[in-house]
């Protein structure tokens, strides 16, 4: 029997997706809400399979892949976020992931992409990458997304919702004055002038 480890900082999205995969005839061996109990996971268990979110507390979802993909048993992990896939799809398959599903698909993707990624493939959509790769989305917007690194578009997510530097400090474990480095950061790679630009192009782009 296959086993899973389930992430995600919603307890029914947690929820929903540990009883598909019973059906599927999965064990699953842990749940986490954050990124650092799901590291830890990863490592006691060694779960054949890691279904988690992108934007956790603690550390951030690519943190995790990247982390796990170093462990001494390598684990595959499969993303289920509610972020727009041309913006994330890549990112995630270049971090390591072995698939993405987005939320607003029905169940019977995320069936098909666990059987996959068990089977050895790897499960993208190629409408997303093909977009991500060609830049046909918001051309000059897409450039801007692509540079920033995993960290800085987290930090973007965060600033977006109203969160203060201080707040997405104690979120990602960043003191104030990072946080208020990278937002300079931010507003000088995307050429924006303030905060209220920031979520203004967050919002335009559906990272938030």
């Amino acid at each position: 029997m296959h086993t899973a480890l389930v992430v995600d900082d919603h307890p029914f999205i947690r929820a929903t997706v540990c009883a598909l995969l019973r059906r599927e005839r999965l064990e699953i061996v842990g749940q986490a809400d954050n990124g650092i109990d799901a590291v830890r996971l990863a490592r006691e268990h060694a779960p054949d399979i890691i279904i988690l979110d992108i934007s956790l507390p603690g550390l951030d979802g690519m943190e995790v892949i990247a982390r796990v993909k170093r462990l001494e048993h390598p684990v595959k992990t499969l993303v289920l976020t509610s972020h727009q896939a041309e913006a994330y799809c890549l990112r995630c398959m270049q971090a390591g992931a072995a698939g993405f599903v987005s939320k607003t698909n029905d169940l019977g993707e995320l069936n098909k992409a666990v059987r996959a990624v068990l089977s050895g493939f790897t499960y993208f959509p190629e409408v997303a990458l093909s977009s991500v790769n060609s830049l046909e989305l918001h051309a000059s917007d897409a450039q801007r997304i692509a540079s920033l690194s995993d960290r800085e578009l987290m930090i973007l997510q965060h600033l977006a919702r109203g969160l203060s530097n201080k707040a997405v400090g104690e979120a990602m474990l960043l003191s104030n004055k990072t946080v208020s480095t990278y937002k300079g950061r931010l507003l000088e790679k995307l050429r924006l002038n303030s905060l209220i630009d920031l979520a203004d192009f967050a919002r335009r782009n559906q990272l938030v």
